[in-house]
């Protein structure tokens, strides 16, 4: 698991648009790194309505969220679009960017079934950690206010 300091591993995943982003493609900016377990599901479905309901704050330091899950594209198309999030979800199909991240872990009840812890990882313009959250169960949700504060500081 990368750690504050490291510099973020550059996955490249799909945004529900079948088009192709890298972590790297936002050098330059501060980035908050959401993955959530389940599109749909009801505590992942707070938490990223609770970062779409923050996303003015996010803007005034131009700052970019991206959630991220391992559901298809399709899927977070369609819960992007029925909770309409205003910024960019992306898919980790692949599961490479939950494994690089160290967040993977099997349904307890799906046996074989890979999906993201729900932790929040915040880099800065070069793409660094700066912040680290991992949540002990699937249940957590990140502290939102220390979320935004440390983006604030990275201006």
């Amino acid at each position: 698991m990368p750690e504050i300091g490291e510099k973020a591993p550059d996955v490249e995943l799909v945004d529900t648009d079948l088009k192709k982003v890298k972590i790297s493609d936002f050098k330059g900016k501060a980035v908050v790194l959401a993955f959530y377990p389940g599109a749909f599901t009801s505590v992942c479905t707070k938490e990223m309505c609770t970062f779409r309901d923050s996303m003015a704050k996010f803007n005034e330091v131009d700052a970019v969220v991206l959630g991220i899950s391992v559901d298809p594209p399709f899927s977070n198309k369609a819960f992007k679009e029925a909770n309409k999030l205003n910024f960019t979800i992306l898919s980790d199909y692949k599961r490479e960017a939950v494994k690089a991240f160290g967040i993977d872990m099997e349904f307890p009840l799906l046996p074989g079934y890979i999906l993201a812890k729900r932790a929040v990882f915040v880099l800065d313009k070069e793409g660094k950690i700066v912040y680290k959250w991992v949540g002990k169960e699937l249940g957590n949700e990140p502290n939102y206010k220390e979320i935004e504060e440390v983006v604030r500081k990275i201006r």
